[in-house]
């Protein structure tokens, strides 16, 4: 069956930002500082910038993943934020954009990643459509592999690349979530917090999960069946869970690429330096 190239993205930007309200022993600008005392990680200002929104010198990171998404081919985006972010669509409101749309959905309270995803249903409007953090920079060129997946799927990071080409600590990859595929390359589980021996079995080319996604309809049926994990969230790992055991393929995506991270102060300088000459065009 002939599918249609999906052009929607769902960027989840409703997150707490708990891990970058956190004191850190690292050199940030006023700005920058502001953004971390908020737990705004998609709005830290990081990169070269030709304006200045809100007293953000430089743009901020969300714009720099937009551009990359739209770099891939994904033009229609919606923003997953809370009630309380008039700062993230005052911000975007006054853009002059010319090669994305950007309409928004609200999360009401943070109760996990499936509840964000649940939250864009009228956005998706049964359209297959790529899920993907507001605080992870994904490359263009892994886009562009997932979009040529059929039906549901996912991209698998390897985990050497990882290392290499991320600003993430080798053994944060680590303890990051395995996708264990089958012969065909089909998810059969994500596994999460793998132990040592598990990372040990996979070895250095493990699959590695960034919640980088390419669902259908059926993916709003997951979020609405399933039921909140341990730590009382709806998780989108659980949705995807719940596909595979109602017959469901997700195709595994291989992709040798990094992702940049942007969850605690830390992150900040190394992040800002990466994407410091990479040009920004919404």
């Amino acid at each position: 069956m002939n599918e249609t190239m999906p052009t929607k993205a769902v960027i989840l930007a409703r997150g707490l930002g708990t891990r970058m309200r956190r004191a850190a022993d690292v050199d940030l600008d006023e700005d920058q500082r502001r953004a971390a005392e908020l737990g705004l990680k998609a709005m830290m200002p990081v990169g070269l910038g030709d304006t200045s929104q809100r007293g953000l010198p430089a743009r901020p990171f969300l714009d720099h993943v937009i551009s990359e998404l739209a770099d891939a081919g994904l033009t229609d985006i919606c923003l997953v934020i809370g009630p309380e972010h008039d700062l993230v669509r005052d911000y975007y409101a006054a853009l002059d954009l010319s090669r994305v749309r950007i309409s928004f959905a609200v999360q009401v309270e943070a109760l996990g990643t499936a509840d964000a995803v649940r939250a864009a249903r009228g956005f998706a409007g049964g359209d297959r459509f790529v899920m993907v953090n507001a605080d992870n920079f994904y490359p263009a060129e892994a886009v562009r592999a997932l979009l040529r997946a059929p039906g549901t799927a996912t991209v698998g990071f390897d985990a050497a690349a990882m290392v290499s080409r991320s600003n993430i600590p080798a053994d944060r990859i680590a303890a990051f979530a395995i996708l264990d595929t089958d012969a065909e390359g089909h998810l059969v589980d994500l596994i999460e917090k793998p132990s040592a021996d598990v990372v040990a079995r996979f070895g250095p080319n493990a699959r590695i999960s960034m919640n980088c996604f390419l669902f259908g309809a059926s993916i709003f049926n997951a979020c609405d069946a399933i039921t909140p994990s341990a730590r009382g969230e709806y998780e989108i790992v659980d949705a995807v869970r719940w596909l595979i055991a109602a017959g469901e393929p997700v195709t595994v995506v291989p992709v040798a690429e990094g992702v940049l991270d942007m969850s605690g102060r830390t992150d900040v300088p190394l992040v800002a330096a990466a994407l410091a000459s990479r040009p920004v065009l919404l």
